[in-house]
């Protein structure tokens, strides 16, 4: 069957595909991909019992000699997915022309970003945008099987941890407008180096200069503009605190979220954190470009409340939380010090989780945030492993922090010591799930 054929069967569910058989809920397509504990051609049968319209299931599968009709055997369902998604892309127009696809990638801020630039273009348009974070090989298939007849603008966002991640998924995505939020120390390990960042969120750049797009890029960002640089002739929008001769206002704990003066606006947003200027910025400028009304992506970066321990600022009945603990890297912990410190509060805690994924960096990027913590004034609380190596290795500059081996101790800690009148900073990579302590703040 060619994949034109398929695509025919997926419009028939009315565009509704789903990887997951527990998740069918009548008239979908069922794709079946296997990882290294889990087999989904074990589970087509299962699918089209439970309301699956069709089921995609590779060749010499149990499934696929089933005899069942609705059953569509495939040499690979994970190519047939990838080219299900890039044909859909393709033949889908608006008002005559083939959709337009913004790209987006970064170190840090990517979501945020992605979701400021959804809000400012729903301002306007009918935008599908990329749930949640589901920005890898097979998130970014799934958010354009998403794009539907409504749709007159596409934000795909594409995650990466290894060198060739980026170059495969602008492959899938063929985006019109690229933007790197950032390049920064994460994921080293995948990555190799921060020349080894740069090379693979380059190549979304890459992409966007051999294909006559055009990339929104932060003209205050060295590293960027050089990226840009290399790409001679690469079409650029640029934007940028600098460059926008923007102000981030100083904010406190009764009036913690980022508000910036453009001009003779005064942006405001529930975000918590110098470090999202940018990226609203960013969504300003992919608004402007695409002639949204500036008053209305103003209101509609104010309306926009972050989710999911991103840059959340939350009051309980004690305390001011800033919880930022969906991800951690040396750069997103530095901006978050950064922030952190520029507030003014009697009392502040910096409750921090381990960094993941650093590799032989790993030491020397904990020790370092490490020692810039204890060195702020504020109590110190480390979770995780990585810490403890620090403290160990620079004993000294550990001195004032409190260590505890995983969220679950820290939380016991302040369940048995309540805290009272804090401003406290909640951040860690996502497996050290410092989220287990907000409850007990």
């Amino acid at each position: 069957m060619t994949i034109e054929e398929i695509h025919s069967l997926y419009l028939q569910c009315s565009g509704r595909v789903t990887t997951d058989s527990r998740a069918v809920r009548g008239g979908e397509m069922f794709i079946a991909l296997k990882g290294e504990n889990f087999d989904g051609n074990s589970y087509a049968l299962k699918s089209l019992e439970a309301g699956a319209a069709f089921a995609l299931v590779d060749e010499g599968t149990e499934a696929a000699a089933s005899g069942d009709a609705r059953v569509i055997a495939v040499p690979d369902t994970f190519q047939t997915l990838k080219d299900l998604a890039c044909w859909h892309r393709n033949h889908t127009f608006v008002d005559g022309r083939r959709l337009t696809v913004i790209g987006l990638t970064g170190t840090n801020g990517k979501t945020t970003t992605k979701e400021l630039i959804r809000a400012v273009l729903a301002a306007k348009y009918r935008v599908t945008a990329t749930e949640g974070n589901l920005n890898n090989d097979i998130g970014v298939p799934l958010s354009l099987l998403k794009i539907n007849s409504d749709t007159e603008l596409a934000v795909i966002e594409m995650g990466a941890n290894h060198p060739d991640d980026i170059a495969r998924l602008v492959t899938v995505s063929q985006p019109d407008y690229g933007l790197i939020t950032n390049v920064g120390k994460a994921h080293l390990l995948g990555f190799g180096s921060f020349e080894g960042v740069k090379a693979a969120k380059g190549c979304l750049y890459d992409y966007i200069a051999a294909h006559e797009g055009q990339a929104f890029i932060n003209a205050d960002d060295d590293d960027l503009v050089g990226m840009a640089e290399e790409r001679q002739g690469m079409s650029l929008i640029p934007y940028g605190i600098a460059y926008d001769h923007a102000t981030v206002l100083a904010s406190i704990p009764e009036e913690p979220f980022l508000k910036i003066r453009l001009g003779h606006r005064i942006v405001k947003t529930r975000l918590v954190g110098a470090y999202n200027a940018t990226n609203v910025l960013a969504a300003l400028a992919v608004g402007k470009q695409f002639g949204v009304p500036v008053e209305d992506a103003v209101r509609a970066i104010s309306e926009y409340t972050p989710a999911n321990s991103r840059s959340q600022m939350m009051r309980t009945e004690r305390n001011v939380l800033i919880a930022d603990a969906y991800n951690a890297n040396p750069s997103s912990m530095n901006a978050a010090l950064d922030n952190f410190s520029s507030m003014e509060a009697p009392f502040k805690i910096a409750l921090l989780g381990d960094m993941r994924e650093l590799g032989a960096d790993s030491l020397r990027e904990h020790v370092a945030i490490m020692t810039r913590a204890c060195a702020m004034g504020c109590r110190v609380c480390l979770v995780g492993e990585e810490f403890h190596k620090a403290m160990a290795e620079a004993p000294e500059a550990a001195s004032a922090a409190e260590w505890f081996p995983d969220s679950q101790a820290l939380a016991a800690e302040l369940r048995e010591h309540p805290v009272t009148g804090a401003t406290i900073l909640v951040k860690g990579s996502r497996g050290i799930r410092m989220e287990t302590a907000i409850p007990e703040l």
